[in-house]
């Protein structure tokens, strides 16, 4: 129903005008009675078999949502009963910002894929922290954290610390976001030795914590054999909790869409169905490499269960869709929960 019927026509229109449209249709529809009941038993699946266990949590089923759906953590209890086993907010950073001028985010209808380049907009560490606490929910959250545009390279570490702090107490683990390429210079970013700054100052803040957080560093899907053996040496070194692979890529290569589309779009980050074979190469050589010692969450074009369990079975431990989810459907979770059971 949902591809054959509703995507054809939230497709009709800009893509972030139809993101916050379906919000607040969630969040409306979640009030009438019956509602909530209705779509959790139509797409929740409930099997021992699914359970996971990593860095201190435990997961109810693998299959998260990613990073940049739900920026503010204002759905957090309505996603939960799309039978999502965790789901990750942010970017957030210290304070609100608007993020890149509109137009920013494109369907590439041929591909399966978006381009965006939103440029972290958010309400806000502050903001974000407080919604959160107000919470009640039994999801696992994720707090995927930032830098601020504006910020100079000597405040990045700073800006990390703040919404690591702030929002400590109301999320269950954090992501270092470090590979997002629409937030201006991330060249910093991009050094192993200021990442082993970075990575060091946020677990001194964490062990002041009477509960400590796991701390996981998500990637690009563009790097080369020796800059993933460079991020297995960095895990290795500062032994941060895990891996997510991967973030949205700068690469344009093998897409159907036409090149005088791609230059009328202009710079941004792809994600979707074209970086499905880089993500799960990039989880693979991780896996490998590493001798599987530490926990990789995969993303990066999974848009049905095959794609999913390709990337379990290159080595990642834990799942997350976005993309997927918008062309795919609420139905694609428990798709990927069924074959696993399977």
């Amino acid at each position: 129903m949902y591809k054959l019927l509703i995507r054809p026509i939230l497709f009709l229109f800009d893509p972030e005008k139809v993101h916050h449209f379906t919000f607040s249709f969630l969040k409306s529809s979640f009030k009438i009675p019956f509602v909530k009941g209705i779509v959790k038993s139509m797409y929740t699946v409930n099997h021992v078999s699914l359970e996971r266990e990593l860095f201190g949590l435990k997961f109810k089923n693998p299959v998260g949502l990613g990073a940049g759906f739900d920026k503010n953590a204002v759905l957090i209890n309505e996603l939960e009963n799309f039978g999502f086993g965790f789901i990750e907010i942010g970017t957030v950073t210290p304070r609100a910002q608007e993020g890149n001028p509109k137009k920013r985010l494109f369907r590439l209808k041929a591909d399966k894929g978006i381009i965006n380049r939103m440029g972290f907009n958010n309400a806000g560490v502050e903001e974000i922290s407080k919604r959160l606490k107000e919470l009640k929910t039994n999801v696992i959250i994720g707090g995927n954290i930032g830098k601020m545009t504006s910020s100079s390279s000597d405040q990045y570490t700073q800006d990390y610390l703040e919404c690591f702090n702030e929002l400590h107490p109301n999320v269950d683990y954090f992501v270092l976001n470090v590979s997002c390429p629409n937030v201006g210079s991330m060249a910093k970013l991009q050094d192993k030795d200021y990442l082993v700054e970075l990575i060091t100052a946020v677990q001194n803040a964490n062990s002041k914590f009477e509960l400590q957080r796991p701390i996981l560093l998500k990637i690009a899907p563009d790097l080369n054999d020796v800059q993933l053996q460079e991020i297995i040496d960095l895990v290795a070194e500062t032994r941060i909790d895990g891996v997510i692979a991967s973030n949205t890529s700068t690469n344009r290569e093998g897409l159907k869409v036409s090149n005088e589309r791609l230059e009328e779009i202009g710079n941004g980050g792809l994600s979707g169905q074209p970086v499905k074979d880089r993500s799960t190469k990039t989880i693979k050589f991780l896996a490998d490499k590493s001798n599987k010692a530490f926990p990789i969450i995969g993303i990066g074009g999974i848009h049905s269960s095959k794609d999913a369990l390709e990337k379990i079975e290159a080595g990642a431990d834990l799942v997350q869709v976005y993309t997927g989810f918008i062309y795919e459907g609420p139905g694609l979770v428990k798709k990927i929960n069924k074959a696993l059971i399977r």
